[in-house]
């Protein structure tokens, strides 16, 4: 039976890492479908989250902005949410779309007020989560673990924890291997920051250094003093961070495979059995990536496409994912290059300066050793799409209920949220700060709901 948000269903369907659909879910939502007789589906898929309760929660809290919108009376709406294998670190936070003073202006939007940094270590909870997400890391997962309670760390702990990660990355994302070097792709494969070539030490320093400078207070943590202890100590920190980043790094890749295994075929079954569906699409975080590359495992030659729009909301991948060719390397396309005309509709991409954890860490996953990972798009191959968008596309600002936007069938928008996309706190930011019915409006305009 689904769910419903006001008087709409919501169907859950669930995939496994490999994409493979719950089929006992998809003949559900199938079913319901039919039984119905709706005229549109809208599809979100969640980032960065393994508990199901929250995820679902995410799916009744955005679809309730969404039905409280005008929407034409002709129109008989479905909502489906997919659950797919992701994690959620048990000391990160999910934002509850509700702080307790608003921001005033941009001023106060911008303020970073200081938090006290956590333990290095990684709790039990977390560490059993981690293992059973990535059961084939499990043995090097442990070893860091341990690493990472070292009372007093010295640069063999640091290399060490460098070697385990390395491992773990190799041993969880099939195909990745030494041989790859350091000069990877910048939206697939092996996380960069960990090639061979790389100091241990520098990248860990990397991440300590942005933790702080997003407003973790780690001279606190290390009782403030400046011994050689206390560094590495404060390397630890930055350790655990870097784990953070790999581990996100795999949900990322694993994310493509959902969407392109799994969520893109079932979307081929539906428009099977209902050609004039129309669905939507909307991703928030690593879900943006599950939507984006269901548009590859669409059948082939479908005209109309059934996928009417697209919407990412902090989508956590690569700028450069639509890009053709991309700007840093001529001979090289980006991995949706041309995707977005599988869709007969606009694509999205709703994205905000406070998003900290794509506009601080993921590049981070990203950097080489010795490259420089400061300036502006065009040189930058490791930027995420819901930090600064996609790559030169047309960009507006989030406009309010009612208002229109410049859509255009098979091309991508940029929409700034930077003024509504404001909560959150360090180290994170507003990344979750995606429940708004401003957001919701940019789903109804794309998708046509309001129109007859």
């Amino acid at each position: 039976m689904p769910e419903f948000v006001g008087d709409k269903p919501l169907w859950i369907v669930s995939f496994d890492k490999d994409g493979d659909v719950d089929r006992d879910g998809a003949d559900a939502l199938v079913a319901g479908v039919r039984q119905r007789g709706l005229t549109d589906l809208i599809v979100f898929s969640h980032g960065w989250n393994n508990d199901r309760s929250k995820a679902v929660d995410l799916y009744q809290r955005w679809f309730g902005k969404l039905d409280a919108l005008p929407s034409a009376a002709t129109r008989r709406i479905g909502y489906a949410g997919a659950i797919w294998p992701s994690e959620r670190w048990s000391d990160e936070p999910i934002g509850d779309f509700a702080p307790a003073v608003a921001p005033t202006g941009a001023a106060a939007a911008r303020r970073r007020d200081s938090v006290p940094a956590g333990s290095p270590t990684l709790d039990a909870d977390t560490l059993q989560m981690l293992k059973a997400t990535f059961p084939d890391g499990a043995q090097q997962l442990d070893r860091i673990a341990e690493l990472l309670r070292t009372e007093r760390p010295n640069p063999g702990t640091i290399d060490e924890l460098f070697r385990q990660m390395r491992e773990f990355s190799i041993a969880t994302f099939p195909g990745s291997s030494d041989s790859e070097g350091p000069k990877v792709n910048a939206d697939t494969g092996f996380p960069a920051m960990l090639s061979r070539n790389n100091d241990a030490s520098e990248v860990f320093r990397d991440f300590a250094m942005e933790l702080m400078r997003s407003g973790v207070d780690l001279e606190s943590a290390q009782g403030g003093t400046a011994g050689i202890g206390d560094i590495f100590g404060k390397v630890l920190h930055g350790a655990k961070e870097a784990l953070r980043a790999v581990t996100y790094w795999q949900m990322k890749n694993r994310a493509g495979v959902v969407g392109e295994n799994g969520l893109g075929p079932l979307l081929g079954r539906l428009h099977r059995e209902f050609p004039s569906l129309r669905i939507n699409l909307i991703g928030h975080s690593f879900g943006a990536r599950v939507v984006s590359y269901a548009l590859a495992g669409l059948p082939d030659g479908l005209a109309p496409s059934p996928v009417k729009s697209v919407t990412l909301l902090q989508g956590a991948f690569s700028s450069f994912a639509f890009a053709d060719p991309l700007p840093f390397d001529r001979n090289r396309r980006g991995g949706l290059a041309g995707r977005s005309n599988r869709v007969d509709g606009p694509v999205s991409v709703c994205f905000s300066s406070h998003d900290g954890a794509l506009n601080n860490f993921y590049p981070l996953a990203s950097k080489v050793a010795g490259d420089n990972a400061a300036g502006a798009h065009g040189d930058n191959p490791w930027t995420a799409m819901g930090a600064v968008g996609a790559f030169e596309v047309t960009q507006v600002e989030l406009r309010g209920v009612g208002d229109d936007y410049p859509f255009t069938a098979g091309e991508l928008i940029n929409i700034d949220a930077s003024e509504t996309v404001v909560n959150g706190q360090p180290p994170f930011g507003a990344h979750s700060d995606i429940v708004h019915e401003n957001l919701a409006w940019v789903v109804v305009k794309a998708s046509k709901l309001d129109t007859p």
